[in-house]
């Protein structure tokens, strides 16, 4: 898939899932840089948005709302994306919005977010640079979100592996569109990749044939997994 239809989907999926104020910052805060962003350094890199959350509501240290332009989920860890333009972040911004910012990102590192600031200009003029120390910051998921690897099961199909290790072996699709922040249609179709590679068994509602849930099948091998 091209990055623009993928880039349309993705957007519509979050958009749809919002109301009010947090639907409203999602249509005027992702904007050109913030698409430039994943056109030019994430998508290259990754090649699907999945576990990216664009303009993500987190509280301040004072609890008011504050909009971060990506979060990235990708299992335990938290990474905090902020695309930073010179003129509004610094020609225009005073000393107390300045000290505002950097006692935000402080906080959002109290928060267990790991920040990241890219300058809009970079993006422009050197994204090749940007992807090279985003790919050492990122090494950790970057080797094993390739296929081929570990099995070759894809960064999705680990974290529903690693989910299903730690829970009682049973994994109801709805639980995974809440809990890994992915649709329904991806869900559906890692689901049925992980039981064509031997690792679910299907259960589907008694009387129907509609799948409700997956039964996880365990082997000696998936200690690696952790």
């Amino acid at each position: 898939m091209v990055f623009a239809e993928e880039h349309e989907r993705w957007l519509t999926h979050h958009m749809d899932r919002r109301m009010g104020e947090r639907r409203s910052r999602l249509e005027r805060g992702h904007g050109h840089g913030e698409r430039m962003f994943l056109e030019r350094v994430w998508w290259p890199m990754f090649g699907q948005l999945d576990h990216l959350h664009p303009e993500y509501e987190v509280a301040d240290w004072r609890g008011r709302p504050y909009f971060v332009d990506f979060v990235w989920k990708p299992g335990e860890v938290k990474y905090a994306i902020e695309v930073k333009g010179y003129g509004p972040h610094v020609q225009d911004m005073d000393r107390v919005r300045y000290r505002q910012e950097l006692n935000r990102e402080i906080y959002l590192q109290i928060a267990g977010y790991r920040v990241v600031s890219i300058a809009y200009d970079d993006l422009e003029s050197n994204s090749a640079l940007l992807m090279t120390l985003l790919k050492s910051l990122f090494m950790p998921h970057l080797a094993i979100s390739r296929p081929g690897v570990d099995g070759g099961y894809t960064r999705l199909e680990l974290d529903i592996l690693q989910l299903a290790i730690r829970t009682d072996g049973y994994i109801r699709p709805v639980d995974l569109v809440r809990g890994l922040g992915v649709d329904a249609r991806t869900v559906n179709k890692c689901m049925k990749s992980l039981c064509q590679k031997g690792k679910f068994k299907p259960l589907a509602t008694k009387g129907n044939y509609k799948v409700h849930r997956y039964e996880y099948i365990p082997s000696f091998t998936d200690t690696r997994l952790w």
